[in-house]
């Protein structure tokens, strides 16, 4: 991960920033969010610290792990069946949000 970083950020940006992570901003008065998560992924523990960190703030946030799946699931729906829940999952909160 901080390999990945290094390479993601401009040389002046930490990855403490709050601008990339999230969990270090001030959430308040953000819109309801929605957060899926994968069981077998290095960021699965940081899924659910951000939506403590959001609900905390008082953002209302429907967060769902998909166990068993690993990081890039979603885009896996040819051979990873929770793929299709997961996607309605989002396209559903989506549809709500903008209605």
């Amino acid at each position: 991960m901080k390999s990945s970083l290094k390479q993601t950020l401009p040389g002046n940006i930490q990855s403490s920033d709050p601008r990339i992570s999230l969990v270090n901003a001030n959430l308040k008065g953000l819109p309801g969010t929605t957060l899926i998560a994968a069981e077998l992924d290095p960021l699965q523990t940081e899924s659910k610290l951000l939506a403590d960190k959001l609900q905390a703030a008082g953002v209302t946030v429907n967060c769902r792990q998909y166990d068993g799946v690993a990081h890039e699931f979603f885009g896996m729906a040819t051979v990873v069946p929770e793929v299709k829940q997961a996607q309605a999952l989002a396209a559903d909160e989506l549809k709500k949000a903008l209605k």
